[in-house]
């Protein structure tokens, strides 16, 4: 299901359609209480890119033990 998330940014808004999933990761890092600045933006966007690295090689790992076909 879609939800509505309001964030603001700057002291602008912005209204975005997400699905559930990403709506509880994306407010894990973004609060939609209070206007958020850039650099709140850019700390979020880091730590996500740190997970998403983290995640990747663990897949690589993975990958690397499995047998060749």
């Amino acid at each position: 299901m879609e939800n509505k998330v309001t964030f603001h940014i700057n002291n602008m808004a912005y209204t975005i359609n997400i699905d559930d999933k990403l709506k509880d990761e994306i407010t894990r890092y973004l609060s939609t209480d209070k206007n958020l600045d850039t650099k709140e933006l850019l700390a979020a966007y880091i730590r996500i890119s740190q997970e998403h690295i983290k995640l990747k090689d663990d897949i690589e790992t993975i990958s690397n033990k499995l047998p060749n076909l």
